[in-house]
């Protein structure tokens, strides 16, 4: 396939071709998407190393996350580019936004790159896109969307029982009013996460109150979440926030309105991002072993045989971890 072939499927000069794969700004949103989808039907990935690199193996790792800012992702990324620094290799990464626009077009600019293996870390999938990456010989490592095959790793965390827990443990407290703040809600492992709160309220049912929010990830939007909740006239002992990321702005909010925590509402997170134990008070978290995760991310991408398992489901199981951001409910 050359690039010549793709220029004439999408009807457009190869100049044009050229600027998408090189993410020219140049280039209008209608003929962006002609040439991806011209690139994506005849399956064309520009190796743009294979001259320099030609009989060698690849030291390069990809790795494409939903949001960088947000310290989980960053975590794992930071992981991964650690241990592979320490054995001579290097990490390349792209944040998509929770766009699977975007997400499609990093999958192509990584594929067009001389890479030894590629993470997928998000959120947000393409079922086509699974496909595309599971029938090629490239080695792939998902993280919670996506599936085992033989040449990629599926590493999915239990989003459900922890979130099941923490309710409980909350109304073990006395909390009878409790809200949920989330953002994406319709993408998998967030919505996981909100269904198992609303399942465990269901369980409750006859004697607590709940409301849920939703904004943008980031502390922003948990600030912006909370504003809508307590603009509703409830008024929670308790607020489970989808992320520590989010929680931080839920702090910030709280303390703007002189709504102490936790005397008068706990506030809890989900990650254990580094943070989460140097807000005021630290903060009730989930820790999800993002460091492990880089690790068996390096492990499975950079293995030590030519025969290490690929076709593996990886399950993680997060812990509670209880701070100074939860207490007893006061009536």
């Amino acid at each position: 396939m050359t690039l010549d072939q793709v220029a004439k499927h999408a009807g457009v000069s190869t100049a044009t071709v050229s600027r998408v794969l090189n993410n020219a700004a140049s280039v209008r949103v209608t003929t962006r998407k002609r040439v991806l989808e011209a690139v994506r039907e005849l399956k064309y990935y520009p190796n743009i190393h294979a001259k320099a690199l030609a009989g060698a193996r690849s030291r390069t790792l990809g790795m494409i996350v939903s949001n960088l800012k947000n310290p989980y992702f960053l975590d794992i990324f930071g992981s991964l580019e650690a241990i592979a620094d320490r054995n001579g290799y290097e990490v390349v990464v792209e944040s998509t936004g929770y766009s699977t626009e975007r997400l499609v077009e990093s999958v192509h600019s990584m594929l067009g790159r001389s890479l030894l293996g590629l993470s997928v870390i998000v959120s947000e999938m393409d079922d086509s896109l699974i496909e595309e990456l599971t029938q090629g010989n490239l080695p792939i490592v998902f993280h919670d969307v996506g599936r085992a095959t033989p040449n990629a790793i599926h590493i999915t965390v239990d989003w459900e029982k922890p979130m099941q827990k923490t309710v409980e443990y909350l109304y073990s407290l006395g909390h009878r009013r409790m809200a949920f703040i989330g953002h994406h809600e319709s993408l998998a492992s967030l919505h996981a996460r909100r269904t198992a709160f609303l399942t465990t309220m269901d369980t409750y049912s006859r004697d607590v109150e709940f409301a849920t929010e939703a904004d943008v990830d980031g502390p922003e939007g948990g600030r912006q979440a909370t504003r809508r909740l307590l603009a509703t006239g409830f008024r929670p002992t308790a607020i489970l926030c989808v992320n520590d990321f989010m929680a931080l702005g839920v702090l910030r909010e709280l303390h703007d309105r002189h709504i102490r925590v936790p005397e008068e509402v706990s506030v809890t997170g989900f990650d254990n991002i580094n943070l989460s134990e140097f807000t005021n008070p630290p903060l009730t978290t989930v820790n999800i072993p993002r460091e492990r995760i880089g690790r068996m991310v390096f492990e499975a991408l950079v293995p030590r045989s030519d025969h290490a398992a690929m076709n593996r489901e990886i399950i993680v199981h997060p812990d509670l971890v209880i701070r100074d951001s939860t207490a007893v409910a006061v009536a």
